[in-house]
C-alpha cells in the first residue's frame, strides 16, 4: 500500500465517521425539538375563587 493510498483511506474513513456522527446528532435534535411553526394551545385559565364580600366600614 502506498503512502498516498493510506492517506486517502484515512481521509475517507474520517469523512464517513464525521457523516455518521452528524446524521446521529441531527436525528436526535429533530426528535427532541418542538415545532415552532405550530401554534401552541392556550393554557386553561385558573378559576378564581369567590371571596366573601366585605362592606365598607366592616372590620
Amino acid at each position: 500500500m502506498t503512502l498516498s493510498m493510506a492517506i486517502l483511506m484515512l481521509v475517507g474513513m474520517w469523512l464517513s465517521v464525521a457523516a455518521a456522527m452528524l446524521w446521529g446528532v441531527l436525528r436526535i435534535v429533530r426528535r427532541h425539538s418542538h415545532p415552532h411553526h405550530l401554534p401552541t394551545p392556550p393554557l386553561a385559565k385558573p378559576q378564581q375563587t369567590r371571596r366573601a364580600r366585605r362592606h365598607a366600614g366592616a372590620h
